[in-house]
Parts: structure tokens; sequence; C-alpha cells
């Protein structure tokens, strides 16, 4: 029982999941249902424990160090083999599982200071294979670097990856709900940062960072928003915290709902954390199964430690016990009871918005204006493809929001509301049809969607 990032053999799958059989007929029977399948890979470092690659060549090196221990050989003597085994690693998923996409883990902590870096490498050979296989396999990366070469092509002095997780689309909006200032969130919290990253992508982009003390990150803008990955929950948001906690238990019902609509109807790549949809109670731990006493007691204290800077209270739950890890598994049967099938229902009326709209289905943050009402309380949005339009009204406040609108001109009707009775609301009070200068009342963290008709 592990998360999964110990990993000490790259290439091989887990027996007791099924092995290389097991494997292969997942993403068959995945391909068959229309889904691609993401592999997470580890390159920036392997697991303590049964980690044997040193005994066999340079695999590792002194120069640099990472969170997790010795840092990977991607440009010290002899590192032009070790960045091959990992480049072979990479396409032995592609061809011979068929996996469609490789999702690079922290690549912020792959350190590698030659003029053709090892993940520009990767990219071209990975590019190299789409065009011999004649279909094209992905690579997303995650970085806290906030840098657009991550992403860029080739020619225009970047690494070639096709697109990256988004962290601060999450930290923004995250604070404004949770209120959290603690950690990296101190950076965080202001409204207009999260209309800069609807817009933008990076909300860091040179600014100083409070956080990390210093000036962070280039500037996205011209950055396709087809390349950002963006999430209200990830592994890492929910199992890095202390006890685990879901954003279920950090906000209230009505705030989850608007932040599931601004994700999913944003002009990026959504992705919903396991058990998100139906808004999943049980925490998602950290936990290991180490067989090293000493390993266990660094795993225990690193944890700690990591703890402090978010100044959160109490024991964190240890995680060699195996309640840890069966605290931690999801309850699928709450998506039919109570709230939660709301919640489900409201999750998949998103995806088939999206789906079906084509200003909700076009990639794009250019076509795409933010503003704020006059009180400077709620943001509105409007986003269009061809003569398909959109205008999205978001509460972000705790409290009942009062406020006069200018509108595009046009017939706008109302097709979402997430104070609706459908999905376990108390109920709309805002018109089907919207005008100019109109009066409107929003209830706390309340998301709605208008759409511009032909006609009445």
């Amino acid at each position: 029982r592990n998360w999964g990032y110990d990993g000490v053999y790259p290439f091989a799958v887990q027996h007791s999941y099924g092995g290389p059989p097991g494997l292969k007929h997942f993403v068959n029977t995945c391909h068959e249902q229309g889904f691609a399948v993401i592999l997470d890979v580890v390159y920036n470092h392997l697991g303590p424990e049964g980690n044997y690659l040193r005994d066999f060549g340079p695999y590792f090196t002194d120069r640099y160090k990472t969170p997790w221990g010795e840092a990977v050989n991607f440009d010290d003597a002899w590192s032009d083999d070790v960045r091959n085994y990992f480049i072979e690693n990479a396409l032995h998923w592609f061809k011979n599982y068929h996996i469609d996409a490789l999702r690079l883990d922290a690549i912020h902590a792959i350190t590698d200071m030659s003029a053709h870096p090892f993940l520009q490498e990767l990219a071209e050979k990975t590019e190299d294979f789409s065009r011999h296989q004649n279909r094209e396999y992905i690579l997303i990366a995650e970085s806290s670097l906030n840098d657009a070469r991550i992403v860029k092509a080739g020619s225009q002095g970047g690494f070639g990856i096709q697109a990256q997780w988004l962290d601060d689309f999450h930290h923004s909006l995250r604070t404004i709900l949770t209120g959290e200032k603690t950690g990296y969130y101190m950076d965080f919290g202001k409204k207009e940062q999260f209309e800069k990253s609807l817009n933008d992508g990076f909300v860091y982009d040179g600014d100083y960072s409070a956080f990390r003390r210093r000036r962070h990150g280039n500037s996205s803008s011209e950055i396709s928003a087809g390349q950002f990955v963006v999430f209200i929950q990830n592994h890492d948001q929910v199992g890095n915290r202390m006890l685990g906690e879901r954003l279920t238990e950090l906000t209230s019902f009505e705030a989850h709902k608007l932040a599931a609509a601004a994700c999913l109807l944003s002009p990026y790549l959504p992705m919903i954390f396991m058990g998100e949809e139906y808004g999943e109670k049980a925490p998602f731990l950290y936990f290991v199964d180490h067989g090293d006493p000493n390993l266990v007691d660094a795993v225990r204290n690193g944890r700690k430690k990591e703890f402090s800077q978010f100044q959160w209270r109490g024991e964190p739950p240890d995680p060699q016990d195996e309640d840890t890890f069966s605290r931690s598994k999801i309850d699928i049967s709450l998506k039919s009871r109570d709230h939660h099938r709301y919640l489900f229902k409201f999750y998949k009326e998103l995806i088939r918005l999206r789906q079906n709209y084509p200003a909700l289905k076009n990639l794009s943050n250019k076509k795409l204006k933010t503003g704020w009402d006059n009180t400077h309380n709620i943001l509105v949005i409007h986003r269009w493809e061809g003569s398909d339009e959109m205008l999205i009204l978001m509460n972000l406040n705790k409290e009942e929001t009062k406020l006069s609108l200018e509108i595009p001109e046009g017939y706008w009707m109302k097709i979402l509301d997430s104070n609706d009775s459908d999905w376990g609301g108390n109920g709309s009070v805002l018109p089907h049809e919207l005008e100019t200068g109109a009066g409107l009342t929003l209830t706390p963290r309340e998301f709605i969607l208008y759409h511009k008709e032909n006609s009445k």
C-alpha cells in the first residue's frame, strides 16, 4: 500500500494488480469504451527501499538533491545512457502497453544544466515515435516553475512538452473559497488573481512571491489554453494536508458546486479527483508500507516538518499504519444518496454543457472577457465561439450580493443555476431572461450561466 511514487523498477508492472496482462487488458477495455489512458511516471527520483540501480551504473549524482533523496543523473558524467534508460521507459509504455499519454511527476525536481535538457530530448523522441506510429502520444508535465518554456515548441526555445498542470488556477480559487493563507497559499487570496488565471494562465509570471521570497515565473499569455490542465482537487493538494481533508470538508456544498463549475466550464482542460464528482467524504491520507523501521521514522518526521509551514496543529496520522490506508478508501455508493446525488448530477450536467456548446467547448482564453460588477464582488465572464455566446456570473462571496449588470446586446436565457433545486439548492430567484440594468440578487457562492439566443 503506497501512493506509487516510490517505484524502484520503472519498467515493471505491479503484479498484485494483474501484472503486464492485467494492465494490457485494462488499457484495451478503456479504449473499447472510448477512454484514453494516462500513466503517471516518476523520473525525478526512485524509491528509497529496494532501489538497486546504483549497483549497475551511474544512475545518480551527488551534484543535486531532491526532496526525496538522490537526484537522477541527467547531466553529469556518463549521463547519456541514463537519459536513454528513461526515454526508453517512456516509449516502452507507449509501444508495449498502448498508453496514450504520460504525466511527468514533479519535473521541477529534475535538475539538468545541459545545453540539450533531458525533458526536451524526451519530447523529441516522443514526437519521433508518434510520427513513426502515425498517431499522437502526449506528455503532460507537473511543474511548480511557472515556466512557459516547458510547453513551448522546440523551435520557440521550449522543451516541446504538450501540456502542464496549472497550480495557480487551483491556488487562486481555493484560497478565495477556504480563506487559507498558510504555506504556499500565502501568495494567493485576491479575487483578481483568479481572474488573471482565467485570462493568462500563470498568476505569478515574474511577480514577487512572498512564499518563495523572490520573483517567480514568466508569462504564459501566449500559451494555448489547451495546454493547461486545471483542477480544484488532486492527490497532492488533498493528500499533503495533515488530515487529508477534501474540499467537501473545507467548504460549503454551494462553494463546491461553484468551484466545480468554474473548473469544468473554464477554457482549460479540466481534471477531476477521484470521488470529487459526488462529494466523497473519506480523507485521502499519505500511506506507506515500508519494511525498514529507520525509513518509516524518516517518513514520519519528514511529514511533520512539511506540515509545520502550514501551521496545522495536532498529530498527523501514521503513514505506516494500515488504518491510515483503510480510511482513505472511497465509498462510491454515496453518489446515489442525499446531497451527493445532486452533486453527481450537477457534474454530469456541467460536462454535457461543455460538450454541446461551442463557447464552452472551445479551448481558448482569448475568446473570453472577464470583469467585475460595480461593487467588485461578482465575477462576470463572457465567452464566445463564432455566433455562440455565454455569460457566466460567479458570486465568490459568502454572503448574498446584489448587482446591476450591463450586458452585451441580445436575448440572454438562463441555462444553469447552481442554486436550482435540481442541484440541491434552495431554488433560484434569478430571472430566466437577463435584461440590461435589471437588479439581480445572487445567493452566497452562486454560479449562473446564461446563453445568448437568436430570438425570444
